[in-house]
């Protein structure tokens, strides 16, 4: 056998992709549809679920549900990370453990949107607490091991671009799919004649997840992991990984402005199905329909994004995109009041953001990549599960908070001729852009 692992082929890596486009399926299920499902706006036909009570003044009950699932996230992710790197498992140090991960998370999410309750109760929040913690937990075990293995598979600069790349078609189709429920639930209940459009949208969702399910199935049946990787089990003790990780200061960095800029998609991911219906007065399905306008059209900045990190490097592209997010971001403070048709506006807004999402798709995976492979090489240690643990730790945070702080400043407006909270999001997101942009500004990206 040679010294070098052999190379992905076309179909591997599209099976390696089909898994991202599962878990981001799921993932994005619960960005987009929790607070829509949970605590929709008045002019949606869908009931509240959850009490709308305040804590200290701010947050709402569904805020500090969407945390705690994440809090008990947030300390699994090193340690699924640890139990990666250091296995000796014959067949793999991260396939073994994606396989079991699979039918936990599609059943959790199912659950997720499967409320004992058809009305605001205390029970449903209950429920929620808890089937997210189960849910989290479960796609993580398949999330951190997966995003290790492009460290692993990709053997040269132009190769982890390439992987991440497919990566991220594979993340934005889930995007697509999942901001398209309420589409897909329209068709359920024309064809199906399914009078309640609760009904609608959870068999919409319980068909999705499965349909992830079977896409994050594909990584494990195309990929002998044996074959395609050299790392060898680590055996630096837990604590130690996690801190000697903390210790690369371009990590931190890297860290920093990862989690602004999650923070804010999450946001903007969280408030479009009420920036679409309320701010703009359109259709809940124009909503899926932009949402996929915007991922597609961030497909044609994809060649050049790839050329572009190899000719100019991928910080000064990273540096642009944030730059180009936050203006993304105080247009929609103003939504609703420009002076163009509501589809003119919404339409300008994801067209807009479809370079930025591309560039901030592709490169940080491939960044991080970067950074981890160099570790090993200086230090003889492969903890390239750490050093996705902690960057999905902190996404994780970030998806949190965005999704927390989203539901929090609805309580000051989120109905129509009642929307100061939607338009508030804006100008957070701008502010989260600018940190984001501040802190990538001192990465130093080294050839």
């Amino acid at each position: 056998m040679s010294s070098l692992p052999i190379t992905l082929n076309k179909k591997q890596e599209y099976a390696y992709a089909a898994g991202m486009m599962g878990w981001s399926i799921m993932s994005n299920l619960i960005i987009v549809m929790l607070p829509y499902f949970y605590l929709p706006p008045n002019n949606a036909g869908l009931p509240v679920l959850v009490p709308q009570l305040l804590f200290f003044g701010i947050f709402n009950v569904l805020s500090l549900i969407a945390a705690s699932g994440r809090l008990v996230d947030a300390l699994y992710d090193p340690f699924i990370a640890a139990v990666s790197d250091r296995s000796t498992n014959p067949r793999g140090r991260r396939i073994p453990i994606m396989r079991w991960a699979i039918v936990p998370s599609v059943v959790c999410c199912c659950l997720v949107f499967t409320p004992p309750h058809a009305a605001a109760s205390t029970g449903n929040a209950w429920w929620l607490v808890i089937l997210l913690c189960l849910f989290f937990v479960s796609v993580t075990s398949y999330i951190i091991p997966y995003n290790a293995l492009l460290a692993e598979l990709a053997h040269t600069q132009p190769q982890k671009v390439r992987l991440s790349t497919f990566q991220q078609v594979g993340f934005v189709v889930g995007i697509i799919i999942s901001a398209l429920v309420n589409n897909f639930a329209d068709l359920v209940q024309d064809v199906f004649a399914v009078p309640e459009r609760a009904r609608a949208v959870q068999f919409t969702i319980w068909s999705l997840a499965t349909l992830a399910g079977a896409a994050m199935l594909l990584p494990i049946l195309s990929i002998d992991e044996r074959k395609f990787t050299r790392g060898q089990s680590a055996h630096i003790p837990f604590f130690r990984a996690i801190k000697s990780t903390f210790r690369n200061s371009n990590f931190k960095y890297y860290l920093i402005s990862d989690f602004a800029y999650y923070t804010a998609l999450s946001i903007i991911s969280s408030g479009l199905l009420y920036f679409v219906t309320v701010l703009l007065g359109l259709p809940e399905a124009e909503g899926g329909k932009f949402m996929a306008i915007m991922v597609l059209s961030s497909l044609l900045f994809y060649p050049l994004i790839n050329y572009g990190s190899a000719r100019f490097g991928k910080r000064p592209i990273v540096l642009v995109a944030f730059a180009v997010l936050s203006l993304i971001f105080v247009t929609i403070y103003f939504l609703g009041r420009l002076p163009m048709t509501p589809k003119m506006q919404i339409g300008v807004l994801v067209v807009s953001a479809s370079f930025p999402l591309a560039a901030l798709g592709i490169l940080p995976n491939a960044i991080l990549a970067d950074i981890a492979q160099r570790e090993a090489e200086e230090t003889g240690e492969n903890r390239e599960g750490m050093f996705f643990a902690v960057k999905y730790l902190f996404v994780k945070l970030g998806q949190t908070i965005g999704i927390g702080v989203f539901a929090m400043l609805t309580v000051y407006g989120k109905d129509p001729g009642n929307d100061f909270g939607l338009r508030l999001n804006g100008i957070l997101g701008f502010v989260l852009c600018v940190v984001a942009l501040l802190c990538f500004s001192r990465f130093k990206e080294r050839n």
